[in-house]
């Protein structure tokens, strides 16, 4: 953007790079020199930095900017604002009409005696092919490239398209089939955490065409998923019309204690989370207990910001983050320390680049957790994230199972909950399928079947039900 049409051109300011050199510039937020910045949770300061950096008093006014900076009070009034994403990311399944979409402007383009090849995305746009696989083939050797041919036999003329869009269009990125799920491909490899943009230094950002591009706020990356219109106008440089959300401070501190697993704090999270109620909100994460998550617990955390009603749960960005950054090769896309560099200078980072301090008062809604509570072993009823059961309540409910007449499946879960409570999860699962076992050969010696509703008929029952 050029600064001189902007308002907040004095903001612009020179990253330095500690060797006498620069990054680059960058619109900085303490250069505002507003005490309301200071009290915006860091998923905020997201949103005011793309605002602040694409004030053009047309698409973006300072009425905008001034409606983000007083968060505090218009996040309860349900006001609007433009945000414009720093890219896009789509799977095959969306982006395919998104392509045919950008080809048909190509073409008329073309009618009206103009170069068609003005036609391209106006912000980085990654397309993943993930959706198309199908386990036809499944316990052999060579079911993955079994699976793999029968995929492109089945896809040959969408993935002929979208090989053709993938050298058509400039300013996107097409990933082939069999490179991995959209989501990891995203965290391992597309996110930048911070962008460098024609010399302008600014904080990664993205929609998605999913409902689990949340996954990519475990990184310290802003983004959720959208429809295909607001992700194709995004790709047009369109600012997406949003209502500015109410942010939820989710405070972790202790430490996970032995045999519980990320499984086990995602789904305790979830269930405190859906209880509070985020729907339409951010969720930040805080507190000490933020070192002793490891990235991957973290963006599966993310991950569930659908099944816990949240926009996004957003990690703010710490040293964990710019390990993971260094550890799968990206260092090289980001100054050599984004956390002095960049993410402190702006904000984003707290002094020392450790962990998210917020204070609880930076957030009008608190909740928050020790990581030492969740239970090992936790359970998951088949009616989704909000009725998990830990390894205590599991086992009444077994006990109850048993007298009224599921013997059997009692039996195995029961053996399953009292081996968690002592030994690690593998030796619980072990548990289960020996006491399964043990079911199997008890109905195989009373002729017995499988009946209704997943209980097991005696061998009378089962005669019964023959005749």
């Amino acid at each position: 953007m050029d600064s001189k049409v902007n308002p907040y051109s004095f903001a612009f300011t020179s990253l330095a790079n500690g060797d006498g050199g620069s990054y680059g510039s960058y619109y900085s937020l303490p250069a505002l020199e507003d005490e309301r910045i200071d009290k915006l949770p860091y998923a905020v300061l997201v949103l005011l930095e793309s605002a602040i950096r694409n004030c053009d008093g047309s698409q973006i006014t300072k009425d905008d900017v001034e409606k983000i900076m007083d968060w505090e009070k218009t996040s309860d009034e349900q006001v609007e604002i433009p945000f414009k994403p720093a890219r896009v990311i789509l799977q095959d399944f969306t982006g395919v009409p998104v392509l045919v979409d950008f080809a048909s402007m190509r073409d008329a383009m073309s009618r009206l005696g103009d170069d068609p090849d003005k036609i391209n995305p106006m912000v980085p746009a990654d397309l993943v092919i993930d959706h198309s696989v199908t386990a036809d083939v499944v316990r052999s050797e060579s079911a993955v490239q079994a699976n793999m041919e029968l995929e492109f036999e089945r896809n040959k003329e969408r993935f002929a398209c979208l090989k053709w869009g993938s050298s058509a269009f400039h300013n996107m990125l097409i990933i082939p089939p069999a490179s991995g799920i959209v989501h990891q491909v995203n965290l391992e490899y597309l996110g930048r955490v911070v962008f460098n943009t024609n010399g302008v230094v600014y904080p990664d950002s993205v929609v998605g065409t999913d409902s689990h591009t949340t996954m990519i706020n475990g990184l310290g990356i802003l983004g959720w998923g959208v429809g295909g219109i607001d992700a194709e106008a995004a790709m047009l440089g369109q600012p997406m019309s949003m209502v500015l959300p109410g942010v939820v401070g989710f405070k972790l501190y202790g430490t996970l204690r032995n045999g519980v697993t990320a499984t086990d704090l995602v789904l305790t999270v979830t269930q405190m989370l859906r209880k509070h109620g985020v729907v339409g909100k951010f969720v930040e994460f805080y507190g000490r207990g933020l070192a002793e998550l490891a990235l991957a617990d973290r963006a599966t955390i993310a991950n569930m910001a659908p099944e816990y009603g949240a926009t996004a749960g957003f990690f703010p960005v710490d040293h964990i983050s710019l390990e993971y950054l260094k550890m799968t090769g990206r260092n090289d896309e980001t100054p050599p320390s984004p956390g002095g560099a960049f993410a402190l200078p702006m904000g984003f980072l707290p002094a020392g680049g450790a962990v998210s301090l917020l204070q609880p008062d930076s957030f009008p809604s608190v909740s928050g957790g020790a990581l030492h509570h969740p239970p090992p072993l936790a359970l998951l009823t088949p009616r989704g994230p909000g009725r998990r059961r830990s390894g205590g309540s599991a086992h009444a409910e077994a006990r109850m199972a048993r007298r009224t007449g599921g013997s059997a499946l009692g039996r195995g879960v029961r053996g399953a909950v009292r081996a968690s409570g002592r030994r690690s999860e593998a030796a619980a699962t072990r548990a289960a399928a020996t006491a399964a076992g043990e079911a199997r050969r008890e109905r195989t010696r009373s002729g017995g079947g499988p009946g209704p509703a997943g209980s097991w008929r005696s061998g009378v029952g089962a005669q019964e039900a023959a005749r």
